[in-house]
């Protein structure tokens, strides 16, 4: 099969894809720092803020497993789009009454992470459907760069009208941009295309716990992401700088990230196993936090946090190439929902680490903390795919290729992210 290039992907039906992914996902990307930002001025803000945080993806967690694992391929559009309307309420509510009770707080900020976390695998299997089988892992580094592009305006944005506009400002453009990305989902197929025999829910969860090394290695990708995002502000703050440089810091982060995801996407193979170049990238992210965590300079800062985003586009692609390698193309949607489970894990086991060690230390050192968490989730990662591999499932190859899917080109069935 020759090899896609990335023109493939710019036709009409993912370009409104894109749309609807962009409108879904940036107000995940604001809200953990929009979160810390919308209560930073109360008695213990910060470390409040990081809770919130955390309890936001607690939500997403609840949400993926339990709402995205069952998503149904002939009724997609519709659950998607009751997920994304119930986001947009609890963004809401953050909106109308920043100055509520923390347990009121922490209520909005569980029902807008967990009501549209469904989205996540259905938008990606949709997303996979909708190109030539040879261009989905071109589809796959595509995304990441959208992502990345999500995530370097995001922080800007939530800085920006917190601190310029009003601290609940950044609530109110989640709520009309989840809104808008519920209508947009007519504009994308109503579903997909399901296998004729679909597992059941006790094989189908077997199926999908065959893949936990992957989802480890998710977890230990996403806690540094949370600790850029939730402890950065206080870090600079405890640096004598400005906390509006979070929100620049954190672009340059992103924008690094996506110019990664272009660059390994480029390549057919890279030298190891998947789990091993994970790995490999991980340990490298962890040395760029542990250097902004103990330098005074914020031109070190930013020079750290842009070579980490370099390399955590890597370990994210290599994270998703090895859950499509290891799972039926029949259990690939639930599988993407449960690593968007476990990345919000390893987000809010970091988040929460982050804000309680904030709370007793600094923040430089919350940071440090952070930084052990996710080079133990790696190793655990690592020799559980090691282990895999001896007691008899196949080893992968690190090269990105379309594997096979049971739904061809452009069909009328196709998901709806």
């Amino acid at each position: 099969m020759p090899r896609a290039s990335y023109r493939e992907l710019f036709t009409r039906p993912v370009l409104s894809w894109c749309a609807v992914a962009v409108a879904s996902r940036l107000p995940v990307a604001m809200a953990p720092l929009a979160l810390v930002f919308l209560v930073r001025e109360r008695p213990g803000g910060y470390a409040l803020g990081a809770l919130l945080a955390a309890v936001y993806v607690i939500g997403e967690i609840a949400g993926a497993a339990v709402l995205g694992t069952r998503l149904r391929p002939e009724r997609a559009r519709g659950q998607l789009a009751f997920g994304l309307a119930g986001g947009s309420a609890g963004f809401l509510l953050l909106a109308l009454a920043p100055g509520a009770p923390s347990a009121v707080l922490a209520v909005g900020a569980f029902v807008a992470g967990a009501a549209p976390a469904g989205a996540a695998g259905g938008l990606r299997a949709l997303l996979q459907a909708m190109v030539p089988e040879r261009a989905v892992s071109q589809a796959m580094s595509f995304e990441t760069m959208l992502n990345s592009a999500i995530w370097s305006v995001s922080p800007v944005a939530a800085a920006w009208l917190a601190l310029g506009v009003a601290p609940y400002t950044p609530m109110l453009l989640a709520t009309v941009l989840l809104i808008a990305a519920t209508a947009g989902l007519w504009l994308l197929p109503a579903g997909w295309q399901a296998e004729e025999h679909e597992p059941g829910n006790g094989s189908k969860a077997r199926v999908l716990a065959r893949a936990w090394p992957a989802y480890v290695m998710g977890a230990a990708t996403m806690c540094l992401l949370a600790l850029a995002e939730i402890a950065l502000p206080a870090l600079l703050e405890q640096r004598d700088f400005g906390v509006g440089l979070a929100g620049p810091l954190l672009a340059a982060f992103a924008v690094a990230s996506a110019v990664g995801a272009f660059v390994y996407g480029l390549r057919a193979a890279w030298p190891g196993r998947l789990a091993t170049q994970s790995a490999v990238l991980l340990v490298g992210v962890s040395a760029c936090v542990t250097a902004v965590a103990v330098t005074p300079s914020v031109t070190a800062i930013a020079a750290g946090l842009t070579l980490a985003g370099v390399l955590q586009a890597g370990a994210l692609l290599t994270r998703n190439l090895a859950l499509r390698a290891t799972l039926p193309s029949s259990a690939l949607a639930a599988g993407y929902s449960v690593m968007y489970a476990a990345v919000g894990a390893g987000y809010a086991l970091s988040g929460s680490l982050a804000g309680l060690l904030m709370s007793l230390t600094t923040a430089s050192n919350a940071i440090l903390a952070g930084v052990a968490l996710t080079l133990v989730l790696t190793a655990v990662g690592l020799l559980g795919d090691r282990s895999a591999g001896r007691s008899g499932h196949r080893a992968q190859p690190s090269v990105i290729r379309a594997e096979s899917t049971p739904v061809s080109g452009r069909s009328d069935a196709e998901r709806a992210h």
